[in-house]
């Protein structure tokens, strides 16, 4: 019944009954204007829990009156539509901050009631973009290299305010990252409801947690409703970006798949290459020796098959956890070797369909979903990083940053001793001595069952070697393979400088973010190369919580008010002042100095091999939402454009 109508008055009290109390207050705001909603006894109580009761810890009786009220609105609506058409439909900053704060049974700071009326749709991500009546959209054609999430977010927001703009994607299909990773057990970590885009038609997940195909199937569709497909130029690699200083543009050398090359221009070119798709192999010796299948989880081969095969995972982080629970049914055996343990959590319902009920109240009652991706992205953001802070007179740093996060050690560790308590072998080796947090969040999908299983060998001794018939471990020990997967995650410290970027001056991208060391004025802009935006950049990843899909819609939002100004003032060219770069980053590494992820007790992705933290921003989502939401020329050295009599000569 998802999806339609509802033919009985009778169905609509039984879908309303699994809706989410807290929500469906809410919705009794927006539909009858009645601040009574907002106030005892329709109070819910607050939960911290990932996925919340959807009973709000309120008594039968007031449930039931909630319930009866939204089911009552919802029958007249059947006949009557103006019943269900919404008294408010945006509320006003002092109303928005009461609701959020209502429906999560906490005081929201006021720094989150503009972001969330933008998030949810309330106000248009392009608020204050348009271009004045009458004015004409920018003149400018921007190159946008990569067609996944941030290259899709940047395009349908160029799209929308009548910008030019091309995409250049080396893949045969949109999606990035979720093109590229298709291994068993792939999925999003994040609820979908959060991980999708704030603008156009809310989609219709199956799960709270989708797998890849459908997130894929997401990206495909967002392509197309958006109209960012016609604008991609597929199978077509950028390698090389060289400023023209004389013509203020870039000269893009672009590849083919049959290794053809040739040469375009463009005034604004924004790298959206993202961080999760060039597979980072081990440093094993003989992996090419190795005489049965090999390859890496990012780079799974069509028509592989597994079934009665012994298989070998090198990698125990958040792939392997998604990956072994879904081959271990059907290999002979796999045996996974593990450098690191993990923390991971539990979450109810992880890979469980949207039950009908919901899934109806997501389609037809209004406003409903928006208040769903609200709590969601509040439940996955910002709370949990005020806990990821060193607290200096914390007695036990070795173990955990604060008395919170030990709190959290303790609630992770009894889990996996209920998980695993008569297995001391696996319980041994299962616990990790780092602080939960340190590496990336990753939610039990089955893991700890899996190990369980009598087809399932954890290693901890080191790799040595790779042979021809398996691997070898520090012991000497050999075992036999048919299939090695790497499993050991993504080069994340290139970025935009693996393609030759050339600036101003000759200036190159590799070099100014040598040693692993890429660093970003917010993430985008780099002194020396006027006119380059960089999306899904350095210090910009989360690991606190949050959603990809944010952060691409921050920086497109930065980047396009940076392009309506420059077409403005009739700027040629911006470039971030080295000063103002240099105060971002001390920020940035001030802020890390005292978060989990500088712990010395364990290594991580998020850092180069000096220790300093490149991937992962330090700040709130609203920080970086205020931060990004409206440029400052003053940030910037800006030169005009050059017109026929003051252009230069070329050299």
């Amino acid at each position: 019944m998802a999806g339609s109508p509802p033919v009985t008055t009778d169905q609509i009290r039984s879908l309303v009954a699994e809706g989410d109390l807290r929500i469906m207050l809410m919705c009794l705001v927006h539909l009858t204007g009645d601040h009574k909603w907002l106030e005892p006894p329709f109070t819910p109580r607050r939960d911290v829990r990932l996925v919340a009761d959807p009973g709000a810890g309120l008594p039968p009786e007031v449930a039931a009156e909630i319930r009866s009220a939204v089911a009552e609105l919802l029958i007249a609506g059947l006949t009557d539509p103006a019943v269900t058409t919404p008294v408010i439909t945006c509320p006003e900053p002092d109303l928005m901050q009461e609701m959020m704060n209502v429906c999560l049974g906490e005081v929201v700071p006021p720094e989150y009631v503009g972001m969330m009326r933008e998030d949810m749709g309330f106000i248009s991500r392009d608020a204050g973009l348009e271009p004045p009546a009458g004015a004409a959209a920018p003149k400018m054609t921007v190159a946008i290299i990569g067609a996944g999430v941030s290259g899709i977010a940047l395009g349908a927001q160029l799209g929308r305010l009548g910008i030019e703009y091309r995409i250049y994607e080396k893949n045969p299909e949109v999606g990035g990252t979720w093109w590229d990773n298709r291994y068993p057990g792939c999925g999003v970590d994040t609820p979908n409801h959060a991980y999708s885009f704030s603008f156009g038609p809310r989609h219709q997940w199956s799960r709270y947690f989708s797998l890849r195909d459908e997130i894929q199937n997401y990206l495909t569709d967002s392509a197309d409703t958006f109209g960012v497909r016609p604008h991609v130029q597929f199978e077509t690699e950028v390698v090389a970006a060289h400023w023209q200083a004389d013509t203020q543009d870039w000269l893009l050398t672009l590849r083919d798949t049959a290794g053809r090359t040739h040469h375009t221009s463009a005034p604004v070119v924004v790298s959206a290459l993202g961080i999760l798709n060039v597979p980072r192999w081990p440093d094993i010796p003989g992996l090419g020796d190795f005489e049965g299948t090999l390859f890496h989880s990012a780079r799974w081969p069509d028509g592989v098959d597994l079934t009665g095969q012994d298989v070998a995972v090198i990698g125990t982080g958040a792939t392997s956890m998604q990956l072994v629970p879904a081959i271990a049914p059907e290999a002979n055996s796999v045996t996974i070797y593990q450098r690191s343990p993990q923390w991971a959590r539990p979450i109810e319902g992880y890979r469980d369909q949207i039950p009908e009920g919901s899934q109806w109240l997501l389609t037809h009652l209004p406003f409903y979903v928006e208040w769903f991706r609200f709590t969601m992205l509040w439940r996955y953001g910002d709370g949990l990083l005020p806990f990821l802070r060193r607290d200096p007179e914390w007695p036990h740093p070795e173990r955990a940053m604060n008395r919170i996060n030990d709190r959290h050690r303790q609630e992770m560790a009894d889990y996996i001793v209920d998980q695993l308590g008569d297995r001391p072998d696996l319980l041994e080796v299962c616990i990790p001595d780092y602080p939960p947090y340190g590496k990336r969040i990753l939610l039990d999908n089955g893991w700890f069952a899996t190990l369980r299983r009598d087809n399932v060998h954890l290693v901890t001794d080191p790799v040595r070697t790779v042979d021809a018939t398996g691997v070898v471990t520090s012991d000497g020990r050999s075992r036999a393979a048919d299939v090695i997967i790497i499993a050991t995650g993504f080069e994340t410290t290139q970025l935009t400088a693996r393609l030759d970027v050339r600036g101003r001056d000759g200036a190159v991208l590799a070099e100014a973010w040598a040693e692993d060391n890429p660093t970003a004025h917010l993430g985008i802009t780099v002194p020396g190369f006027p006119n380059l935006f960089v999306m899904a950049g350095p210090n910009t990843g989360l690991g606190h919580g949050g959603s990809a899909m944010f952060q691409a819609e921050c920086q497109a939002r930065y980047i396009t008010a940076m392009l309506i100004e420059m077409s403005a003032r009739d700027l040629g060219s911006v470039e971030v002042r080295t000063e103002v770069h240099d105060q971002f980053v001390a920020e940035v590494d001030a802020e890390h100095a005292e978060l989990i992820w500088t712990h010395p007790g364990m290594t991580n992705w998020y850092r180069n091999r000096h220790g300093r933290i490149t991937a992962l921003m330090p700040f709130r989502l609203v920080d970086y939402w205020q931060m990004t939401h409206d440029p400052d020329l003053r940030e910037y050295i800006t030169e005009p454009r050059y017109t026929e009599a003051t252009t230069t000569p070329k050299r």
